[in-house]
């Protein structure tokens, strides 16, 4: 077994046979990650107290921490778990904390998206935003600051760069398989 995708509690991730996980990161216990997604090196996926699920042609990119929420707590009696859709971008340096990415999103470099915070199909975080617990962003619309807000609509390049950006991750990781 590699020592950077291991077990948590006997639950090992269940990798699909073409995603690239860097050796430099480290996935542990119950994350499940889509065809032809990517994990970047000093990448830290820790799905020991909740689960997180990756979908297809998803890349995460260098020095990002993803995480969950446990149940039980005062905050979150039910904890919350992180779920990432298909075709997303997330950039260096990117913390997901027990949050929702729906499709085709991009979450800008340095980036914090909290617990329970959703970020619907088509948005874009900008670079350093903080998105606060429990927001909800609507698709089709650039977010930025701390916290984040709505700062206009995307324009047809920038909708057209949301899947362009996924492609060029599955082609990228493929030079690196």
């Amino acid at each position: 077994m590699s020592t950077h995708i291991r077990p948590y509690k006997n639950i090992l991730p269940k990798i699909a046979a073409t995603a690239y996980i860097d050796p430099a990161s480290c996935v542990i216990g119950d994350v499940v990650i889509g065809e032809d997604s990517s994990v970047w090196p000093m990448v830290a996926i820790r799905g020991d107290v909740n689960v997180i699920r990756i979908g297809a042609r998803t890349n995460i990119q260098d020095g990002s921490v993803l995480h969950v929420t446990h149940e039980g707590g005062p905050l979150s009696p039910d904890g919350n778990g992180l779920f990432i859709g298909d075709d997303v971008t997330v950039g260096h340096n990117v913390v997901l904390h027990a949050c929702t990415v729906e499709n085709s999103c991009l979450i800008g470099m340095g980036s914090v998206v909290l617990d329970g915070a959703v970020i619907k199909s088509g948005a874009m975080v900008g670079a350093g935003s903080v998105v606060s617990p429990g927001k909800v962003l609507e698709g089709g619309y650039l977010y930025l600051g701390t916290p984040a807000r709505q700062a206009r609509p995307l324009n047809q390049r920038e909708k057209d760069n949301l899947l362009y950006s996924a492609k060029h991750y599955v082609k990228l990781k493929n030079d690196y398989c």
